[in-house]
Order: C-alpha cells, then structure tokens, then sequence
C-alpha cells in the first residue's frame, strides 16, 4: 500500500475541524485525521507492506522550467522569492513536522526524493516490483499508473472518502474518461487540468481528447495526422492542434508520474511494534492524540501497547 500522505493529510486537515487541539491549544485535525485513515485502511486492506509517499519538492523545477504555470497558483510568496513555497493553511503547516515524527516513531516507512513528488515516488515504487499495489490517493492523476496484470489498483478517496474510496481498475478509468489506463496521461496532456496550472491544447476538451485518443492511440500519431496535408482531422480540431504543438513537445514530462527513479530503501512491512515507544508515548501525551495512536495500535496489532 502506498500512500499519497500529502493528499491525505490535506483531506484530514478539511475533513476534520480545527477545533480538534492538543491540550496546549494546537490544532492537530490533520495530524489525528491521518492516523485514523491509517488505521482504516490497514484495518479494511490489511497490506503487508506500508509507505507514506512523501512531496520532497511539491513543484519540481524540471516540470517548472518546462511549463511555468505549473502548480504556480499554489505558490505562497515569500520576501525572498528563493523561500517561495507551498501555500499551507497556517493551522495545517505546523501538523506536518509532526506528522513525520508521528510515522517515524511508529515505525511506519516514509519516502521521498528530492527534486520529485510524491506522485513519482510511488509510481517508481509501483513499477519497480512485481507485487500487488494499492495507491491510495484522491489524485486522479495517478490512475495512469493502473495495471490489471500486476496488479496496480488505485484507491481514490476524492468523491466517498477514505473509508467508503472507489477502487480504479483499467475498466473504471474506461468507464470514467473512454481512454484505458496506460493511454490516461496522453489523455490528460490534451485536455490539461487547471487545478495543476496546465492549460492543456487549447480548444481540446476531455470528451474530445477522449476520441483523438482512442483513434490514434498516441501524441505522435495524432501530430503525424495533423500536420499531413490531407488530414482526416476536423478542421478546427486540426487547427487547435498544431497551434498547440510547442506545449505538446514540452507538456509529457509534466503530466507522466516518473517510473524510474532510483529510490533508498526502506524497511516496509508494517509494524509489530513502535520504532520508538518512549518518542511515540511522548508525542501522545503532548499532543493529545491517545485515541488516535491506540486505534492505530489496534490496527497494527501492538500487543504492548495500551
């Protein structure tokens, strides 16, 4: 099971209200949130391995230099532009320091790489075994990762939540877009999505990118037809197309989760045991998450615990 924590962390943190504190008056909504998704999910999959995919850079700088929208509307300016970042609720930005000593002292593996999102982690993590894989995210971008034959499941938790989340075969992506899994990021590199700042090829929307795909079944097919002289495209479609032939030279990388990223390893399987019970118990009571941890120890099956 991989997990796409920023996504979650994010739906705990709007799921969960603020008024939910530790005893010195913190919010900790997001914190608790998470570690009830955890439990849920260990509880309802029971995976035998676990990863907390981790944003070490949430806008990397080779999808930026490539189109600079790129997440742009996102970014929290600072009085020095090189301390640009993310833009976090203030009461959310906090929660995320500790919930990495959380995972840690639980002995629950978390992985990032620098320079890639977390999107790329997992999708070189799910591509680099040939064990089953359950994504957990609310991302749709990551269904491009979809593979029956592994199998590589996504677990999307954007419309129902994480206890009641859609699982995404290649049937489900096809049923939802018309495209099948492995033909979803080309789909998505002509529609855009502008929740990403990507503007996709102007004119071409989801239901006609659908179609071009499905009939050419690649980019470079469907620019091969555009620019024939007797080109069978629609006019306008055509038109759109070979206007929009300088994003698509660019927009790939952008839009595809990376498969081939050289990872560190990682102890995975779930824990027996905290990694740490003394840091863990300490956070616990600072924090005033006893509830949460013990759900989490429930579900991880801590006998020592209590």
């Amino acid at each position: 099971m991989l997990l796409d924590t920023a996504s979650l962390y994010f739906r705990a943190f709007y799921g969960v209200p603020t008024s939910v504190t530790a005893p010195n008056g913190a919010p900790v909504n997001a914190a608790r949130g998470l570690l009830d998704f955890i439990s849920r999910l260990v509880t309802d999959h029971r995976p035998t391995d676990l990863i907390a995919a981790w944003d070490d850079d949430w806008r990397p700088e080779f999808r930026v230099a490539a189109i600079p929208s790129y997440k742009a509307h996102r970014v929290a300016e600072s009085a020095e532009p090189e301390l640009d970042g993310e833009s976090v609720p203030d009461e959310l930005l906090p929660q995320v320091e500790l919930i990495e000593n959380l995972l840690r002292a639980a002995g629950i593996a978390r992985l990032g790489m620098p320079g890639y999102e977390a999107d790329d982690v997992i999708g070189s993590l799910a591509s680099q075994t040939s064990d089953p894989v359950l994504v957990v995210t609310g991302d749709r971008d990551l269904f491009q990762l979809v593979d029956d034959t592994q199998p590589i499941r996504v677990l999307y938790t954007a419309a129902k939540g994480v206890g009641n989340a859609e699982v995404i075969d290649d049937a489900a992506v096809y049923a939802r877009y018309g495209v099948h899994a492995n033909e979803y990021a080309e789909f998505a590199l002509l529609r855009g999505d502008p929740s990403d700042g990507l503007p996709g090829v102007r004119g071409i929307g989801e239901k006609t990118a659908a179609n071009l795909i499905r009939e050419y079944s690649t980019i470079g097919n469907l620019l091969e037809a555009a620019e024939a002289e007797d080109s069978a495209l629609k006019p306008g479609v055509r038109k759109n197309l070979l206007a929009g032939r300088d994003y698509i030279a660019v927009a790939g990388p952008v839009v595809e989760v990376a498969r081939g990223i050289e990872l560190p390893k990682v102890d995975s399987v779930l824990p027996s045991e905290p990694t740490s019970v003394a840091e863990l118990r300490a956070l616990t009571e600072e924090w005033g998450l006893t509830s949460a941890v013990e759900r989490l120890a429930v579900a991880l099956g801590w006998t020592e615990w209590s």
